[in-house]
């Protein structure tokens, strides 16, 4: 199965040999697609061919960059916590794998307890600034500003949030010191690290606005104004001197001092300025709490709560509950419409009712109702039809969803040698988010996440509508799975914007209800059917043909990219596997 589909579903992955720069200099044992698709596709052409599975006895990360993953490895190696590992995987992706996330960005993360056998979520999605309005992405005129327009702005970036949901997890769950972990990540800033193929066809992707941007050009270019290519050393000597701000002061040396007041400057140049303020970074507080879990099968699914994509994708698993795509196979067509049906109404249900639940009244309880979710299955039926959002109980009148969301972002997963677990997805928005930098790293352009329009022709308002310190909604959704009695039984997530529900739930479908391995799961193809498109990786034409046949042709003309990480709890150890379309492992010991 696995040659099937890597060879006819991802035929146009050409897969390359990695260089031996990057594979010295990352050194790890063997045992959010941006805008422009073409430039992305050759991009991904150039990803090194690999062992990108892995099984470890006692530890494993899995995570999008070799770098990343040696550097968590390493901090598991020498005792830490998974979410030690993880303060060190996120500030070396910030460095290497700037286009996807950093420390200017936002994250979720689940958190599993071995011991007490409970899933924390943590919430470090960014937030709004006091200043914002629900008219933040509307002209003088009342209309919707261009999307990339906003971007580029100072009003895209929120008060980037992962560090200090990271600091907060630390606290909770650290074992060294904070300090310590971000030495590997400031040592490859000064020594430098090797661009790698995905990274160089980031800086020269054309069509991609933020690559263009004055700050990316700069950081991105060659004394002799050529721009860095494969293979070559980049050196960042800033990020470097930021970490050591952070190492010293936790998540204040970046939401206060000299760091922020380089963050106000910023973002209040150029066109359409923020109104971000010092005291807007200085009162940001990430949040935690139990996390969103949910039976499905044999299995309790765990996720963060909402403004993040985990009722999403519970209520997608909910919905399939109810259908026989367990009995099924990722050969079986009929296996792939109900996958594409049960999509296309969770996400109905989820772009009209799922905002930032501090700001408004998300119907969680009766979304994943088990009635509810029933009476959802019985739409999905044998052909493609109309499909809108439901009623579910508690459904407060809000009106439609205009949020445009590109597919940026990472996901790295952590098992450490207690069996504690994080699955973590992390996000600067779309490449190199805003295209601005500040002392060595990229601002986000997270509040473009908001739906432009904030009320509909009525004057109902989106419930993902801007409003000062209100956080974006996401469809970032790390999943942990659980069995009956609360034990570790596998994670997954992925970048992909928008997608990433889609993308999440084809792993865990793949991995739970078809019982394939994590490799094969997230080397599958990809189908995303929302609303009235079903956009899709190529797959075996009898599949094409009978999705056509109930009338769901697939859209072929670009690839879907997602980034999937996965691990899962096998032969005594764990089996962990990385999305073929970028360039990570899963790796332990």
């Amino acid at each position: 199965m696995r040659r099937l589909f890597l060879s006819v579903g991802l035929a146009a992955l050409t897969l390359t040999t990695i260089s031996q720069a990057s594979v010295s200099q990352a050194s790890v044992s063997q045992a959010s697609p941006p805008p422009a698709a073409t430039v992305e596709q050759t991009a991904r052409a150039e990803v090194p061919e690999r062992e990108q599975a892995g099984f470890a006895k006692h530890a494993m990360v899995a995570a999008a960059n070799p770098l990343a993953v040696k550097a968590g490895v390493d901090v598991l190696r020498k005792g830490g916590s998974a979410v030690d590992a993880a303060v060190a995987i996120q500030a070396v992706l910030g460095l290497v794998e700037p286009q996807s996330s950093g420390i200017g960005g936002g994250a979720f993360m689940v958190y599993y307890d071995a011991k007490s056998r409970k899933a924390t979520y943590y919430d470090g999605r960014e937030t709004a600034p006091a200043g914002a309005t629900d008219r933040l992405f509307l002209d003088d005129e009342g209309n919707r500003l261009p999307f990339f327009d906003a971007v580029l702005g100072g009003i895209s970036t929120g008060v980037p949030g992962a560090v200090a949901m990271l600091d907060m997890a630390h606290h909770d769950h650290g074992k060294l010191a904070w300090a310590d972990l971000l030495k590997p990540a400031g040592n490859l800033a000064e020594d430098g690290f090797i661009v790698s193929p995905r990274l160089a066809g980031m800086i020269r992707m054309e069509r991609a606005p933020q690559s263009s941007a004055p700050d990316a050009v700069a950081y991105f270019s060659k004394a002799d104004g050529t721009r860095y290519a494969a293979g070559d050393r980049l050196r960042n000597p800033a990020y470097a001197r930021t970490l050591e701000r952070i190492a010293r002061f936790g998540a204040s040396g970046l939401l206060t001092g000299p760091v922020a007041a380089d963050i106000v400057r910023r973002v209040s140049e150029g066109p359409r300025p923020s109104t971000m303020t010092l005291a807007d970074l200085a009162a940001y507080r990430p949040r935690s709490g139990p996390a969103l879990c949910e039976p499905y099968r044999v299995y309790m699914v765990c996720t963060p709560q909402a403004p993040s994509g985990g009722p999403g994708l519970l209520m997608a698993l909910g919905i399939l509950d109810h259908t026989d795509i367990g009995k099924r196979n990722a050969k079986d067509e009929k296996a792939w419409f109900e996958f594409a049906q049960a999509s296309r109404l969770a996400y109905a249900d989820r772009d009209r009712y799922v905002g930032d639940p501090a700001f408004v009244e998300v119907p969680i309880k009766g979304l994943l109702d088990p009635d509810y979710l029933a009476a959802r299955a019985e739409l999905i039926g044998e052909r493609a039809g109309p499909v809108s959002f439901g009623h579910p109980e508690g459904a407060p009148a809000v009106g439609p969803d205009a949020t445009a969301e590109p597919g940026g972002t990472s996901h790295f997963i952590v098992v450490d040698g207690e069996g504690n677990v994080v699955s973590m997805t992390t996000t600067v928005e779309s490449i190199f988010g805003s295209g601005r930098m500040v002392d060595g790293f990229f601002l986000n352009n997270q509040l473009t996440d908001f739906s432009f329009s904030p009320t509909d022709k009525d004057g109902a308002p989106a419930a993902n509508a801007p409003a000062p310190g209100k956080r974006p909604r996401s469809s970032m959704a790390p999943a942990i799975v659980l069995t009956k009695d609360g034990r570790f039984h596998a994670a997954a997530g992925s970048p992909g914007g928008t997608s990433i529900q889609a993308y999440n739930l084809k792993a865990l479908v793949a991995m739970l209800d078809w019982h394939m391995s994590p490799q094969d799961a997230v080397a599958l193809p990809n189908l995303v059917a929302k609303g009235d498109t079903f956009r899709a990786d190529p797959f075996p034409e009898p599949i094409m043909t009978g999705l056509a046949a109930r009338g769901m042709p697939l859209s072929t003309s670009r690839s879907e990219e997602s980034g999937i990480q996965a691990i899962v709890v096998q032969n005594g150890g764990y089996e962990g596997g990385a999305d073929p379309r970028r360039e990570g492992m899963a790796r332990g010991f």
